[in-house]
């Protein structure tokens, strides 16, 4: 008869030694516990046991600094990490520091059992992952935000890809935070003193796409008058994001197969063949496999592209994660040079029954929106209720397709209702023109984060034209990139 395993289990919680205990029991281990840090070191020092879950906090020491050290003891030592403190910084020290899992509390314990299972059946596997050759601990802002059950996914998922060159595609709708997500990937990657390209595939011209990408030689076309690098020579070493990577041509798609498959590319108009050192990252909010049966996407290059998939939920499937990601947007606006402002907990309740199809960038903009525009410091469920109303019914296109323009005859047919015979003297031209200026040109502000030079291109304004109407609406000021 195989002699039983043995897990050594540490942790402060007696509840959870005592559940995790039974459990492991019952699927056929030796189970030995401890409250501390000490201990746990001592078992593991003179040899006892086959596999180690610990927790991060305990009173006499953090289990992620004993990881590495267990780890170049007993390198075949297979070890779980689990805590509370549930960030993607939390998965991502754990995998660097050689753990085997990570398992967020609270955890299933069948899953608990599935983990050391296979922990258990890798343990006799070398690792190659060595304490000596893990990066120092880098303390820095969360990358992502969110502890649901939905995010720990997302985060384990990242711990275990971080330290690969494997081909990620990452799906989503618009504003769930897909560069964020890539960009991650990149900065706690081995890639990460490498450039980092984004490239947003659906901003791009047809016709310039491939020079975009490939870059071109002189001459190679009209108005080529000097040789230009294209995205993957820029990005050489390091890492490509392929934002909305649906929206590339067909001509462009077979050119990117092509780098895919063979490690190398040619620019447009040149001869010589450039080794492609990257790890490529897409992104899109499209239904690939739709578009391939429309025939709008190659399908080999969806296999090529989607080694790893990582889809994201829309924020109205982790509204749990809203109160955390709103008082890490305050500090930011307040660190843009903002109010601070609080938001009631009814106020946030409400938050979190709204759908929010814009998903973190529109509650985002939101947080932003109240920070800039009420001087009110604590901001209650009425404001939030305002706020939401005015964007819960969207001005939708009408059949006969004058949307924007149906709304303002519709609010212009009750203000000369209303006004009948008694209509002002002059300036109503200009009033309503004010009107709808102000919130147009604010909006865009906030949308760019500030930045008069983006939102003068977006609005089609000279900026000093920009500037002038900002004076004259008495537009707040918002700090931010520009």
């Amino acid at each position: 008869m195989t002699e039983a395993a043995t897990i050594l289990v540490a942790d402060d919680d007696d509840g959870i030694r005592m559940v995790v205990t039974q459990a492991l029991t019952r699927a056929g281990y030796d189970v030995r516990s401890t409250g501390n840090a000490a201990t746990l070191w001592q078992w593991v020092e003179n040899g006892d046991g086959d596999l180690v879950i610990t927790d991060v906090v305990m009173p006499d020491g953090n289990g992620l600094d004993l990881v590495p050290k267990m780890r170049h003891l007993r390198p075949n030592l297979r070890i779980v990490v689990m805590s509370a403190q549930n960030t993607l910084l939390t998965a991502v020290k754990a995998t660097e520091r050689g753990a085997f899992d990570y398992l967020p509390k609270p955890f299933d314990l069948d899953e608990l059992v599935s983990v050391v299972r296979r922990g258990l059946e890798a343990r006799s596997k070398d690792s190659s992952l060595s304490a000596a050759s893990r990066p120092e601990e880098v303390e820095e802002a969360l990358p992502l935000i969110g502890r649901s059950p939905a995010m720990q996914e997302i985060y384990r998922t990242l711990a275990r890809l971080m330290p690969t060159d494997l081909t990620v595609m990452i799906t989503g709708e618009s504003g769930t935070g897909k560069e964020l997500v890539a960009r991650a990937l990149h900065d706690y990657g081995k890639r990460k003193d490498k450039p980092f390209v984004a490239v947003n595939v659906a901003a791009i011209p047809r016709e310039l796409i491939e020079s975009e990408l490939f870059g071109h030689e002189k001459g190679s076309f009209t108005g080529a008058i000097a040789r230009s690098a294209g995205r993957f020579e820029q990005a050489n070493g390091g890492t490509l994001f392929l934002d909305e990577i649906g929206d590339m041509p067909m001509e462009a798609q077979t050119r990117l197969l092509r780098v895919l498959q063979e490690g190398e590319y040619s620019s447009v108009g040149g001869r010589t063949s450039i080794k492609a050192n990257v790890r490529v990252i897409a992104a899109t909010h499209h239904d690939l496999k739709r578009l391939i049966r429309r025939g709008l996407f190659r399908e080999d290059l969806f296999f090529r592209l989607n080694v790893v998939p990582i889809r994201l939920p829309p924020l109205r499937d982790r509204t749990e994660d809203i109160p955390e990601l709103v008082r890490h947007f305050l500090a930011r606006a307040a660190n843009e040079g903002l109010p601070w402002k609080i938001i009631e907990p009814k106020a946030l309740e409400i938050m979190q029954s709204h759908d929010w199809p814009g998903n973190v960038r529109e509650l985002e903009n939101m947080v932003q929106r109240l920070a800039a525009l009420y001087s009110e410091e604590v901001i209650d469920a009425e404001i939030i209720d305002i706020e939401l109303s005015d964007r819960r019914d969207p001005v939708e296109p009408s059949e006969s397709g004058g949307g924007l323009a149906d709304t303002v005859d519709g609010h212009l047919k009750t203000y000369f209702n209303a006004h009948d015979g008694n209509l002002p003297a002059a300036g109503l031209y200009n009033r309503i023109l004010r009107e709808v200026e102000r919130p147009l040109i604010l909006h865009t502000l906030q949308a760019t984060r500030g930045n008069q030079v983006k939102a003068s291109e977006v609005l089609g304004l000279n900026r000093n034209t920009l500037r002038k109407k900002i004076r004259e609406l008495g537009i707040p000021i918002i700090k931010g990139s520009g």
